[in-house]
Formats: structure tokens, C-alpha cells, sequence
């Protein structure tokens, strides 16, 4: 098997189980971003913003410090068992960068039609946001457990 696969499929499942998850835990209709009134979403979508760079970085320092460090050992290659850790990471990234651009875009198209924010687009996000964050702790786990055993 080619190194990381495992760590693929593992975050492709994570996010059709959130998908799952979050379709069936949410009643049909539209969305509203602002319950509270027009402007209350700004300060949520701040601290989903500082959290997806908090993720981001993490993520991306751990790759580039594992991988960086391998120019020093092993002939410039990472050992096998490491593939599937920081590909589930790198997911973590795409997941975490996708739910903010798609978040962005719907509170965007909301303010100018609010029937926009449909239970699709909401499932969608909640799904994204979810799976970040359990690839992320996975990522670090099963690296962790690599680390150790490597």
C-alpha cells in the first residue's frame, strides 16, 4: 500500500460520518446567521477565523518540522509509517481552509438573501468545521503513537 493512503481514507470517512451526523441531527428549512440581529455573527466568525489559524498552523508546522527534519536523517526521506499521520494533517488543513471559505461565502450570500443559508449549506460547514478538528487530534495522535514507535 502506498504510504498515507490509510491516512486518507481515514479523513475522507471522518468527514462522510460528520456529513451523516450533521444531515441527521438538523431539521430542514433555512438557517439564520443572526439570531441575535443583523451583526451578530461578525464576532462568532472572528473566533472560527483565530481557531482555523490556530489549526492551520499547528498543522503546517508539524509537517514542515517532520519533514524538514528528514533532510538531516535518512537520506532525506521520512520513514513509511509517518505518511498516514501528516496526510491526515494536511486534511486537516484543506477541511479547516474550506469550512472558513465556504463560512464566508454563506454569511456573505445570507446578508443579501436570507433564505440562502439552506440546510445543505449548513450541513456542509458543520461538517467541514467537525472534521478539521477530528483529523486534526486524530493527525497529532497517530503521529504521536508513530513517533513513539518509530
Amino acid at each position: 500500500m502506498v504510504p498515507g493512503i490509510g491516512g486518507l481514507l481515514t479523513g475522507i470517512v471522518i468527514f462522510l460520518v460528520c456529513l451523516v451526523a450533521a444531515y441527521k441531527s438538523t431539521p430542514p428549512g433555512e438557517y439564520t446567521f443572526e439570531p441575535r440581529g443583523p451583526g451578530s455573527f461578525e464576532l462568532r466568525l472572528g473566533n472560527y477565523a483565530r481557531l482555523v489559524e490556530i489549526i492551520i498552523g499547528l498543522a503546517t508546522g508539524s509537517i514542515v518540522l517532520l519533514a524538514g527534519s528528514s533532510i538531516f536523517r535518512s537520506g532525506g526521506r521520512l520513514p513509511w509509517f509517518y505518511g498516514s499521520p501528516l496526510v491526515l494533517l494536511a486534511m486537516s488543513v484543506i477541511y479547516a481552509l474550506t469550512f472558513l471559505a465556504l463560512l464566508v461565502r454563506a454569511y456573505e450570500n445570507f446578508l443579501h438573501n436570507e433564505k440562502f443559508y439552506t440546510r445543505a449549506a449548513y450541513t456542509i460547514n458543520v461538517s467541514l468545521g467537525f472534521a478539521s478538528l477530528i483529523c486534526f487530534a486524530l493527525g497529532y495522535l497517530w503521529l504521536g503513537f508513530a513517533l513513539a514507535n518509530g
